[in-house]
């Protein structure tokens, strides 16, 4: 899991930075940072969606996903679950910067390829680099959105992390056959378009729940594996 310590390790440092530096920075600069930082993430989900092999996987896997997470009310849940711990923060909110970073930080194909490398062959390169990305973007939340940011390091720890030992326990059973196998793909475009909604939030364009669609990921691999098994 030495990826997924170092993401940890950059994240903190990056987090805390934004929050000693956030309130000395001049409210137009945090703006024009969050709008920056909104600007990356509708760019990075574009190209991440764009890469499905098959529309109707990625289609099927947002509406279903999407009606299913409103349904459940996921973003509602997660916001309610993260109100408690305000209270340390002596009542600064938590809840946007808490889901932003997690679903920032933790949706994405460098996540899964990178925890399935590190725990097949320990090869944490691309944890690495994922790190130092990570890390200068919950600078720029934490200054912009408070301590909640640093709240995803326990989502980073057991998403990524819990990626990482079970490809070290299932072996080669977990990667499937050949480097990109068609569940990867398809959970990556889904993650894309995930983080497409995020970036539409964080941009103002219109207020999104980008968790209410994560059942997408999902079921984006779960119809990869039908369409596979019939031809």
């Amino acid at each position: 899991m030495t990826g997924t310590w170092i993401n940890m390790g950059t994240v903190l440092a990056g987090g805390t930075l934004g929050l000693v530096v956030g309130n000395r920075l001049p409210s137009r600069a945090k703006e024009g940072a969050a709008l920056g930082v909104g600007l990356a993430t509708v760019v990075l989900g574009t190209r991440l969606a764009l890469g499905t092999e098959n529309v109707l996987v990625l289609m099927l896997a947002v509406i279903l996903g999407g009606a299913a997470g409103a349904a459940l009310r996921l973003g509602e849940r997660l916001v309610s679950a993260t109100r408690a711990a305000e209270r340390l923060f002596q009542g600064r909110p938590l809840a946007e910067g808490f889901l932003t970073a997690s679903l920032l930080f933790c949706v994405g194909p460098m996540t899964v390829v990178g925890s399935i490398q590190d725990g097949l062959h320990g090869d944490w390169s691309l944890l690495a680099a994922k790190s130092v990305l990570d890390g200068i973007s919950a600078l720029t939340l934490a200054a912009t959105l408070g301590p909640g940011v640093l709240l995803s390091l326990a989502v980073i720890l057991v998403y990524q992390g819990g990626l990482t030992l079970l490809a070290r326990l299932w072996g080669a059973r977990l990667a499937g056959v050949g480097p990109a196998p068609p569940w990867l793909v398809e959970l990556s475009a889904a993650g894309g378009a995930v983080v497409l909604l995020l970036g539409i939030d964080l941009l103002k364009l219109r207020r999104v729940s980008a968790a209410d669609f994560l059942p997408s990921l999902p079921l984006a691999t779960f119809f990869a594996w039908v369409l596979r098994f019939l031809g």
